[in-house]
């Protein structure tokens, strides 16, 4: 194999964990003693938000006045598609059943929703109103019987209006004006007069996934998620400017936002190469300082000689978003297997994922794609099992279970199964 590299990283998503995880620690304790008094300070602190924390029908009124029509479309149109696409998955899944293993011996599963869920939607630098359909959605097509939303305040109003518009629409059941660490804290905590959570979703800065990986066995989280990723395969035949242009679409998130180029074609490595940098100056200010560190730090190109090369460095890199630009997408689909999401042929992009157009933007980061997928209404959803057995099936389960404890050394659980065998007047 002849893999080289072009463009190497000099830094990677993890370099500023150790201090991070320093610095929330001490907060979320501090906070976890405190509660609604330590979270107020936090948000009037690193938010200058002194207003309500809990958002009012009222106020949820207000916010939707504030949304201008074509807006209140466009979200229904992504709402509508991302519900779709959650309820199909539902259908989907494994079914309730029973079955009997042996006779006597009845097993099976039952699936039951999570029952609080809480959802954090981003809203510092950019108003992440797609991510309030995200989480919400497919949390409310499983049937979780509360969700409580956090968004960061915009101002001294509270959040921003389309993400509480969204949040309501998608049927969250109370929204708070809470950002960062102290919305994390007060949805694991149960603080203003709300059960703790016990499930938490949804994308953040470093610091919010710092919180949910600390606060990760006090309650479930979705994801250990990292920097948003994007990695892009692509042919000769692949258009170099749609390229370039889809991986600065993703650089804008932050700093430490990686983006990958994967190709088999010179011409097309050094296109990039020479073009994002150009592209990336040609954006407003916020965006463009975003973008200009992350691929400058965190950018690669890598060039291949074959795609099966490409697919194996695709597979090791594990990234959020896959872009297939590349001929006989179907060998694609079927060779390619770690990833969070995979957008096939240029028609598609990772920005119609991330807003619109059905399957979930809340996807595993720092390579978890090697052993899980991204957030979906499965997740929503604990598979529990359970048995019964009459008396005739402890003739061998109780047998069984005697002599295997006592290989194990296991004595005590050995006379579990004894003491049954004597009670019904079985030999084992």
């Amino acid at each position: 194999m002849a893999i080289k590299y072009l463009k190497k990283a000099i830094k990677t998503p993890s370099t500023d964990d150790h201090e991070t995880r320093a610095n929330v620690q001490k907060i979320l304790n501090d906070l976890e003693i405190r509660r609604e008094k330590g979270i107020k300070e936090i948000s009037k602190k690193f938010d200058k938000y002194e207003g309500e924390v809990v958002v009012s029908k009222e106020k949820i009124e207000e916010a939707g006045k504030k949304v201008d029509q074509k807006t209140k479309d466009d979200i229904q149109f992504a709402y509508e598609r991302i519900k779709k696409f959650a309820e199909h998955q539902l259908k989907h899944l494994n079914n309730d059943f029973e079955v009997e293993l042996s006779k006597g011996l009845i097993a099976g599963q039952r699936l039951i929703p999570i029952d609080t869920v809480g959802c954090y939607v981003p809203g510092g630098r950019y108003a992440h109103i797609s991510s309030a359909i995200m989480g919400i959605t497919p949390a409310k097509v499983a049937g979780v019987k509360t969700i409580i939303t956090a968004s960061p305040p915009k101002d001294s109003n509270g959040a921003n209006p389309g993400i509480i518009y969204a949040a309501n629409l998608c049927g969250a059941d109370v929204i708070l004006n809470l950002g960062g660490i102290a919305a994390i804290a007060s949805l694991t905590y149960g603080c203003f007069e709300n059960p703790p959570v016990d499930f938490l979703v949804g994308a953040g800065n470093q610091y919010v996934a710092e919180a949910k990986r600390l606060l990760f066995g006090k309650v479930g989280i979705d994801l250990f998620a990292g920097p948003t990723e994007i990695a892009i395969i692509a042919d000769k035949k692949a258009d170099k400017e749609i390229v370039a242009a889809d991986i600065v679409g993703q650089a804008e998130h932050g700093y430490n936002s990686p983006g990958w180029l994967i190709t088999t074609d010179k011409l097309v490595a050094d296109y990039v190469i020479k073009r994002i940098p150009e592209l990336i100056k040609e954006l407003p200010e916020g965006p463009r300082d975003s973008a200009e560190p992350a691929w400058r730090d965190f950018g690669e190109v890598v060039l291949c000689d074959t795609n099966e090369e490409m697919a194996t460095v695709s597979d090791k890199y594990a990234p959020e978003h896959l872009e297939v630009h590349a001929e006989n997408l179907d060998w694609w689909l079927k060779r390619l297997k770690n990833y969070g999401s995979l957008f096939l042929g240029e028609e598609t992009t990772v920005a119609y994922g991330d807003k619109c157009s059905g399957p979930n933007h809340i996807l595993p980061t720092k390579g978890a794609g090697r052993y899980t997928g991204g957030l979906y209404v499965g997740k929503f959803i604990k598979c529990l099992t359970f048995q019964r057995m009459n008396r005739e099936s402890t003739k061998t389960i109780g047998s069984t279970t005697s002599r295997l404890a006592r290989a194990e050394g296991m004595e005590a659980h050995a006379r579990t199964a004894d003491i049954r065998l004597k009670k019904y007047k079985i030999q084992n």
